[in-house]
Protein backbone atom coordinates (compact mmCIF):
# COMPACT_ATOMS: atom_id res chain seq x y z
CA UNK A 1 0.00 0.00 0.00
CA UNK A 2 1.38 3.40 -1.22
CA UNK A 3 2.55 5.56 2.13
CA UNK A 4 0.43 9.09 2.08
CA UNK A 5 2.82 12.10 2.10
CA UNK A 6 2.05 14.89 4.50
CA UNK A 7 1.60 18.19 3.14
CA UNK A 8 1.30 21.56 4.80
CA UNK A 9 -2.85 21.31 4.21
CA UNK A 10 -2.45 17.96 6.36
CA UNK A 11 -0.97 19.55 9.06
CA UNK A 12 -3.54 22.00 9.27
CA UNK A 13 -2.64 25.22 6.81
CA UNK A 14 -4.18 25.82 3.52
CA UNK A 15 -2.45 28.02 2.08
CA UNK A 16 -4.85 28.14 -1.09
CA UNK A 17 -7.45 29.58 1.12
CA UNK A 18 -5.12 32.18 1.98
CA UNK A 19 -4.11 32.93 -1.07
CA UNK A 20 -8.12 33.50 -1.94
CA UNK A 21 -8.17 35.96 0.74
CA UNK A 22 -4.78 38.34 -0.36
CA UNK A 23 -6.82 37.96 -4.00
CA UNK A 24 -9.63 39.31 -1.63
CA UNK A 25 -7.85 42.19 -0.17
CA UNK A 26 -6.11 43.40 -3.55
CA UNK A 27 -9.99 43.56 -5.35
CA UNK A 28 -11.86 45.69 -3.07
CA UNK A 29 -7.94 47.36 -2.57
CA UNK A 30 -8.35 48.37 -5.93
CA UNK A 31 -12.40 49.46 -5.42
CA UNK A 32 -11.71 51.26 -2.42
CA UNK A 33 -8.50 53.57 -3.84
CA UNK A 34 -9.18 56.86 -6.01
CA UNK A 35 -7.97 56.45 -8.97
CA UNK A 36 -6.49 60.44 -8.25
CA UNK A 37 -4.69 58.78 -5.25
CA UNK A 38 -0.90 58.47 -5.75
CA UNK A 39 -0.10 57.95 -2.11
CA UNK A 40 -0.98 53.88 -2.33
CA UNK A 41 -0.49 51.72 -4.91
CA UNK A 42 -3.23 48.51 -4.65
CA UNK A 43 -0.93 46.94 -7.19
CA UNK A 44 1.35 46.05 -4.21
CA UNK A 45 -1.05 44.08 -2.25
CA UNK A 46 1.08 40.45 -1.80
CA UNK A 47 4.31 41.83 -1.81
CA UNK A 48 6.71 41.76 1.17
CA UNK A 49 6.56 45.08 1.49
CA UNK A 50 3.48 47.80 1.97
CA UNK A 51 4.30 51.08 0.03
CA UNK A 52 3.52 54.49 0.79
CA UNK A 53 4.38 58.02 -0.90
CA UNK A 54 4.68 60.89 1.61
CA UNK A 55 6.17 63.08 -1.48
CA UNK A 56 2.89 64.59 -1.57
CA UNK A 57 2.24 65.58 1.92
CA UNK A 58 2.71 69.41 2.36
CA UNK A 59 3.38 69.62 6.23
CA UNK A 60 6.76 71.52 7.67
CA UNK A 61 8.76 69.98 10.08
CA UNK A 62 6.92 66.49 9.70
CA UNK A 63 7.42 63.87 12.48
CA UNK A 64 6.12 60.33 11.91
CA UNK A 65 4.16 58.75 14.85
CA UNK A 66 3.44 55.15 15.00
CA UNK A 67 0.84 52.86 17.39
CA UNK A 68 0.43 49.68 17.27
CA UNK A 69 -2.74 47.70 19.53
CA UNK A 70 -4.97 45.08 19.77
CA UNK A 71 -8.99 44.96 21.10
CA UNK A 72 -8.09 42.80 23.88
CA UNK A 73 -10.72 40.22 25.10
CA UNK A 74 -13.40 41.89 23.02
CA UNK A 75 -12.70 39.74 19.97
CA UNK A 76 -13.99 36.27 22.62
CA UNK A 77 -17.33 37.76 22.39
CA UNK A 78 -17.67 38.72 18.69
CA UNK A 79 -16.56 34.80 18.01
CA UNK A 80 -19.34 33.90 20.43
CA UNK A 81 -22.03 35.83 19.12
CA UNK A 82 -20.58 34.94 15.56
CA UNK A 83 -20.52 39.19 14.88
CA UNK A 84 -17.26 39.88 13.40
CA UNK A 85 -18.13 43.43 11.12
CA UNK A 86 -17.72 45.96 13.93
CA UNK A 87 -14.66 43.69 15.72
CA UNK A 88 -11.73 45.39 12.58
CA UNK A 89 -13.31 49.18 13.34
CA UNK A 90 -12.64 49.01 17.23
CA UNK A 91 -8.57 47.27 15.70
CA UNK A 92 -8.30 50.49 13.73
CA UNK A 93 -9.86 52.92 16.93
CA UNK A 94 -7.78 51.37 19.22
CA UNK A 95 -4.57 52.66 17.10
CA UNK A 96 -5.58 55.77 15.27
CA UNK A 97 -7.34 57.40 18.31
CA UNK A 98 -3.69 56.78 20.14
CA UNK A 99 -2.57 58.41 17.47
CA UNK A 100 -4.64 61.46 17.31
CA UNK A 101 -3.45 61.99 20.80
CA UNK A 102 -0.28 63.53 19.50
CA UNK A 103 -2.41 65.60 17.22
CA UNK A 104 -1.16 63.24 14.42
CA UNK A 105 -3.03 62.45 11.07
CA UNK A 106 -3.72 58.74 10.42
CA UNK A 107 -1.66 57.81 6.93
CA UNK A 108 -1.71 54.11 7.14
CA UNK A 109 -3.13 51.01 9.03
CA UNK A 110 -1.67 47.13 8.86
CA UNK A 111 -3.49 44.29 10.19
CA UNK A 112 -2.52 41.41 11.74
CA UNK A 113 -4.87 37.89 12.35
CA UNK A 114 -4.03 34.80 13.46
CA UNK A 115 -6.48 32.00 13.82
CA UNK A 116 -6.19 28.23 14.28
CA UNK A 117 -8.36 27.77 10.54
CA UNK A 118 -8.79 30.15 8.16
CA UNK A 119 -12.38 30.61 7.76
CA UNK A 120 -12.82 32.55 4.61
CA UNK A 121 -16.18 34.56 5.33
CA UNK A 122 -15.28 35.10 9.10
CA UNK A 123 -12.39 37.02 7.74
CA UNK A 124 -13.82 38.86 5.25
CA UNK A 125 -16.03 40.02 7.60
CA UNK A 126 -13.48 40.74 9.75
CA UNK A 127 -11.50 43.00 6.98
CA UNK A 128 -14.61 44.76 6.17
CA UNK A 129 -14.79 46.48 9.54
CA UNK A 130 -11.12 47.46 9.30
CA UNK A 131 -12.22 48.75 5.58
CA UNK A 132 -14.84 50.62 7.49
CA UNK A 133 -12.75 52.14 10.68
CA UNK A 134 -10.03 53.13 7.41
CA UNK A 135 -12.44 55.16 5.88
CA UNK A 136 -13.89 56.69 8.78
CA UNK A 137 -10.59 58.09 10.30
CA UNK A 138 -9.37 58.82 6.61
CA UNK A 139 -6.27 56.53 6.41
CA UNK A 140 -5.43 53.46 4.04
CA UNK A 141 -4.83 49.68 5.09
CA UNK A 142 -1.81 48.91 2.94
CA UNK A 143 -1.27 45.39 4.18
CA UNK A 144 -0.82 43.11 6.71
CA UNK A 145 -1.00 39.39 8.03
CA UNK A 146 -2.70 36.54 7.96
CA UNK A 147 -1.18 33.69 9.67
CA UNK A 148 -3.07 30.37 10.27
CA UNK A 149 -1.35 28.76 13.31
CA UNK A 150 -2.94 25.11 14.81
CA UNK A 151 -2.00 24.38 17.67
CA UNK A 152 -1.50 27.86 18.68
CA UNK A 153 -5.24 28.34 18.13
CA UNK A 154 -8.06 25.82 18.76
CA UNK A 155 -9.80 26.01 15.15
CA UNK A 156 -12.23 28.72 15.73
CA UNK A 157 -10.57 30.92 17.31
CA UNK A 158 -8.49 34.30 16.28
CA UNK A 159 -7.06 37.02 17.96
CA UNK A 160 -5.90 40.48 15.72
CA UNK A 161 -3.47 43.46 16.20
CA UNK A 162 -2.97 46.45 14.46
CA UNK A 163 -0.28 49.14 13.56
CA UNK A 164 -1.18 52.44 12.00
CA UNK A 165 1.32 55.73 11.18
CA UNK A 166 0.71 59.24 10.99
CA UNK A 167 2.20 62.35 10.80
CA UNK A 168 2.13 66.02 12.08
CA UNK A 169 4.38 69.02 11.75
CA UNK A 170 6.65 69.44 14.72
CA UNK A 171 5.07 72.60 15.34
CA UNK A 172 1.33 70.85 16.06
CA UNK A 173 2.41 67.77 18.23
CA UNK A 174 -0.11 68.31 21.19
CA UNK A 175 2.23 68.19 23.97
CA UNK A 176 1.72 67.63 28.21
CA UNK A 177 4.51 70.49 28.41
CA UNK A 178 1.69 73.29 26.90
CA UNK A 179 -1.07 72.84 29.79
CA UNK A 180 -1.04 75.87 32.02
CA UNK A 181 -2.66 75.88 35.40
CA UNK A 182 -6.60 76.53 35.10
CA UNK A 183 -7.02 74.60 31.79
CA UNK A 184 -10.27 72.88 31.44
CA UNK A 185 -10.44 69.40 31.14
CA UNK A 186 -13.09 68.43 28.53
CA UNK A 187 -14.76 65.04 28.43
CA UNK A 188 -15.83 63.86 24.84
CA UNK A 189 -18.70 60.82 24.83
CA UNK A 190 -17.58 57.21 24.26
CA UNK A 191 -20.12 55.42 22.25
CA UNK A 192 -19.55 52.41 24.91
CA UNK A 193 -17.22 50.16 26.74
CA UNK A 194 -15.24 50.62 23.45
CA UNK A 195 -12.43 48.34 23.73
CA UNK A 196 -11.01 47.67 27.51
CA UNK A 197 -12.68 45.83 30.60
CA UNK A 198 -13.81 43.06 28.76
CA UNK A 199 -11.85 40.47 30.82
CA UNK A 200 -14.40 41.65 33.61
CA UNK A 201 -17.30 41.97 31.45
CA UNK A 202 -17.25 38.33 30.31
CA UNK A 203 -16.89 37.27 33.72
CA UNK A 204 -19.75 39.34 34.97
CA UNK A 205 -21.52 37.81 31.82
CA UNK A 206 -21.26 34.20 33.27
CA UNK A 207 -23.76 34.51 35.54
CA UNK A 208 -26.39 37.12 33.58
CA UNK A 209 -29.11 36.55 31.01
CA UNK A 210 -27.44 37.73 27.46
CA UNK A 211 -30.51 39.68 25.68
CA UNK A 212 -30.13 40.59 21.93
CA UNK A 213 -30.24 44.40 22.95
CA UNK A 214 -26.84 43.31 25.68
CA UNK A 215 -25.25 41.94 22.77
CA UNK A 216 -25.55 45.03 20.64
CA UNK A 217 -24.20 46.75 22.93
CA UNK A 218 -21.64 45.15 24.20
CA UNK A 219 -20.03 44.65 20.36
CA UNK A 220 -20.68 48.48 19.68
CA UNK A 221 -17.82 49.71 17.73
CA UNK A 222 -15.50 52.59 19.70
CA UNK A 223 -15.69 56.11 18.34
CA UNK A 224 -13.09 57.11 15.99
CA UNK A 225 -12.56 61.16 17.06
CA UNK A 226 -9.83 61.78 14.04
CA UNK A 227 -11.87 64.03 12.48
CA UNK A 228 -13.11 66.20 15.24
CA UNK A 229 -9.51 66.11 17.16
CA UNK A 230 -7.42 66.79 13.89
CA UNK A 231 -9.79 69.70 12.92
CA UNK A 232 -8.73 71.28 16.56
CA UNK A 233 -5.10 70.75 16.00
CA UNK A 234 -5.23 72.77 12.93
CA UNK A 235 -6.84 75.54 14.57
CA UNK A 236 -4.10 75.31 17.65
CA UNK A 237 -7.13 74.78 19.96
CA UNK A 238 -5.65 71.88 22.03
CA UNK A 239 -2.96 72.10 24.75
CA UNK A 240 -2.97 67.98 25.45
CA UNK A 241 -4.86 65.20 25.20
CA UNK A 242 -5.89 61.85 26.53
CA UNK A 243 -7.41 58.28 25.10
CA UNK A 244 -9.34 56.76 28.00
CA UNK A 245 -8.82 53.37 27.02
CA UNK A 246 -7.12 50.29 29.48
CA UNK A 247 -6.76 51.78 33.17
CA UNK A 248 -9.54 53.98 32.71
CA UNK A 249 -10.16 57.69 33.68
CA UNK A 250 -7.76 57.22 36.61
CA UNK A 251 -4.75 55.91 34.65
CA UNK A 252 -4.85 57.67 31.32
CA UNK A 253 -5.79 61.18 32.02
CA UNK A 254 -2.79 62.00 34.30
CA UNK A 255 -0.37 61.11 31.52
CA UNK A 256 -1.23 63.98 29.83
CA UNK A 257 -0.27 66.93 31.84
CA UNK A 258 3.54 67.85 33.43
CA UNK A 259 4.49 66.33 36.65
CA UNK A 260 4.28 70.43 38.65
CA UNK A 261 0.70 70.59 37.77
CA UNK A 262 -2.65 68.26 39.03
CA UNK A 263 -5.69 67.47 37.48
CA UNK A 264 -9.04 67.74 39.61
CA UNK A 265 -12.07 65.85 37.98
CA UNK A 266 -15.62 66.41 39.22
CA UNK A 267 -16.97 63.28 38.67
CA UNK A 268 -20.77 64.15 39.40
CA UNK A 269 -20.16 65.98 35.82
CA UNK A 270 -19.61 62.87 33.85
CA UNK A 271 -22.19 61.59 31.41
CA UNK A 272 -22.58 57.92 31.81
CA UNK A 273 -24.31 55.57 29.76
CA UNK A 274 -27.29 52.72 30.58
CA UNK A 275 -24.09 50.10 29.77
CA UNK A 276 -22.22 51.05 32.33
CA UNK A 277 -24.77 51.49 35.56
CA UNK A 278 -25.91 48.07 34.34
CA UNK A 279 -21.97 47.48 34.85
CA UNK A 280 -22.03 49.18 38.13
CA UNK A 281 -25.20 47.25 39.70
CA UNK A 282 -23.09 43.99 39.17
CA UNK A 283 -20.92 44.38 42.62
CA UNK A 284 -18.58 46.67 40.99
CA UNK A 285 -16.64 49.43 43.18
CA UNK A 286 -16.63 52.86 42.21
CA UNK A 287 -13.07 52.90 41.85
CA UNK A 288 -13.10 49.30 40.15
CA UNK A 289 -15.36 51.21 37.30
CA UNK A 290 -13.09 54.22 37.01
CA UNK A 291 -9.71 52.37 36.81
CA UNK A 292 -11.42 49.51 34.64
CA UNK A 293 -13.70 50.76 31.78
CA UNK A 294 -14.23 54.75 30.58
CA UNK A 295 -17.67 54.88 31.93
CA UNK A 296 -18.93 57.58 29.31
CA UNK A 297 -15.63 59.20 28.70
CA UNK A 298 -13.82 58.32 25.45
CA UNK A 299 -11.07 60.84 24.99
CA UNK A 300 -10.27 63.66 26.58
CA UNK A 301 -8.41 67.25 25.61
CA UNK A 302 -7.01 69.83 27.94
CA UNK A 303 -7.59 73.78 26.97
CA UNK A 304 -8.02 76.89 27.58
CA UNK A 305 -11.04 78.48 28.99
CA UNK A 306 -11.68 81.17 25.92
CA UNK A 307 -11.60 78.42 22.99
CA UNK A 308 -14.39 76.17 24.62
CA UNK A 309 -17.08 77.98 22.36
CA UNK A 310 -14.86 77.33 19.27
CA UNK A 311 -14.11 73.77 19.68
CA UNK A 312 -18.13 73.01 20.41
CA UNK A 313 -18.82 73.79 16.87
CA UNK A 314 -16.80 70.86 15.45
CA UNK A 315 -18.96 68.02 17.36
CA UNK A 316 -22.23 66.68 16.85
CA UNK A 317 -24.85 66.44 19.31
CA UNK A 318 -24.07 62.83 20.27
CA UNK A 319 -20.37 63.81 20.89
CA UNK A 320 -20.12 67.16 22.65
CA UNK A 321 -17.34 67.64 24.36
CA UNK A 322 -18.28 69.10 28.55
CA UNK A 323 -16.55 70.37 31.09
CA UNK A 324 -15.62 67.58 33.90
CA UNK A 325 -12.68 69.54 35.43
CA UNK A 326 -9.44 71.53 35.97
CA UNK A 327 -5.84 71.84 35.92
CA UNK A 328 -4.14 73.51 38.80
CA UNK A 329 -0.90 74.04 40.59
CA UNK A 330 1.24 70.72 42.05
CA UNK A 331 -0.53 69.02 44.58
CA UNK A 332 -2.13 65.74 44.40
CA UNK A 333 -1.58 64.25 40.72
CA UNK A 334 -4.91 63.46 40.74
CA UNK A 335 -7.85 64.65 42.79
CA UNK A 336 -11.26 63.54 42.54
CA UNK A 337 -14.22 64.53 44.30
CA UNK A 338 -18.19 63.59 44.65
CA UNK A 339 -18.92 60.74 42.27
CA UNK A 340 -20.72 59.63 39.24
CA UNK A 341 -24.68 59.58 39.11
CA UNK A 342 -25.26 55.55 38.20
Amino acid sequence: MKKIQNSYKKSGVNISIANKFVNHIAKISKKNVKKTDKSFNADNIGAFGSAFDISNIKIKDPVVVSCTDGVGTKIVLANKFKKFDTIGIDLVAMCVNDLIVQGAKPLFFLDYIAVGKLNLDRTKSILKGILKGCEVSNCKLIGGETAEMPGIYSEDKFDLAGFSVGIVSKRKILNKKNVRKNNLILAIPSSGIHSNGYSLVRSILKKNKITKKLKKELLRPTKIYTKEILKLVSKNLINSAAHITGGGLIENITRSIPNNLSINIDLSKIKTKKIFKWLKSKNISNYEMLRTFNCGVGFCIIIDKKNIKKIKKYFSKDYMPYEIGYVSSKGKKLNLYNSIKW
